[in-house]
């Protein structure tokens, strides 16, 4: 007989233990704080340079990644080792630098090629990388949050999601738009699962017609982020419905999928199957990990 039930019997348990943990936190924090309640704003630009830079729509597919980094200080998480527990070092995190991480796992791969590495390009975000692929039209951009930034991080994901926040990239001396131009649009999110820490009080809504995929790879996003995913009109291409590793080989299948043209459950078994394949945890449970769709 196969071990499925329990295993999954096992995951709600601690899914449902953490949750009330969490919600016993959230209550003693609230109590100390007196009831306050802060607007995350967007993540400021830099600053205007001397002339406008002329940003151009991008024809082809944009992807568009939020990392933010694992943090043993600043996020309810199970501690993971110091060096990839900093959520102020890029190069050793756990969702970044480590050998899973974004840039380590798509600096390898033979289908994307790095064309810029940016630092510290806000004072939130670490670094930026920019992909290019090298053999279909599509870039992906990937900017590493500090980890005591997650709420910020968050917040962006939905702003750009529902179009509130559009950010650019560079290549070959030109500067692209992630706007109206992009004849395709994905965003992701990469990290701890906030809002099982805090709540937004307010949630972006859509400002724009243009179609966009959301991927959210953290723990049980389907529960937490629906509320506010479903304000920016983006359409949840993958998220997850457990407990999970926000790994990039997981990133990777849902955008081979997405730039293959395959809908949602056609994207969902590929990072079911790539899930499988690193966590050893058995198809069936992958599949059961995965959702697409409302």
């Amino acid at each position: 007989m196969s071990q499925m039930p329990a295993r999954k019997f096992w995951f709600d348990f601690a899914l449902a233990l953490c949750g009330l943990l969490l919600a016993l936190a959230a209550c003693v924090s609230g109590a100390g704080r007196g009831g306050e309640r802060r607007v995350a704003e967007p993540e400021p630009r830099p600053a205007a340079r001397a002339e406008e830079v002329k940003t151009e729509p991008y024809a082809g597919k944009v992807a568009y990644v939020i990392v933010a980094l694992c943090d043993n200080v600043n996020q309810g998480i199970v501690p993971v080792p110091a060096a990839l527990g900093n959520g102020d070092d890029p190069v050793r995190n756990l969702y970044w630098g480590a050998r899973f991480g974004v840039k380590t796992h798509f600096n390898a791969s033979r289908e994307w090629r790095a064309v810029s590495s940016v630092e510290n390009p806000t004072p939130k975000i670490l670094e930026r990388v920019v992909y290019r692929h090298k053999t279909l039209d599509a870039y992906l951009v990937a900017d590493a949050y500090r980890g005591a930034e997650i709420k910020q991080a968050t917040v962006d994901f939905l702003n750009v999601a529902s179009g509130n926040l559009n950010p650019t990239f560079e290549d070959g001396g030109k500067t692209y738009g992630l706007g109206r131009g992009a004849a395709a649009h994905l965003v992701a999110y990469v990290g701890h699962d906030g809002l099982m820490d805090f709540q937004l009080p307010s949630l972006p809504k859509r400002q724009d017609d243009v179609r966009r995929d959301a991927v959210v790879l953290a723990c049980a996003s389907k529960q937490f982020f629906a509320a506010g995913l479903k304000e920016t009109g983006a359409y949840p291409l993958v998220w997850t419905t457990n407990l999970m590793a926000p790994e990039a080989y997981v990133l990777k299948a849902a955008l081979d999928g997405w730039l293959a043209g395959e809908g949602g459950e056609g994207v969902r078994l590929r990072t079911a199957r790539a899930y499988d394949k690193y966590q050893n945890c058995g198809l069936r449970a992958a599949q059961g990990l995965f959702a697409t769709g409302w």
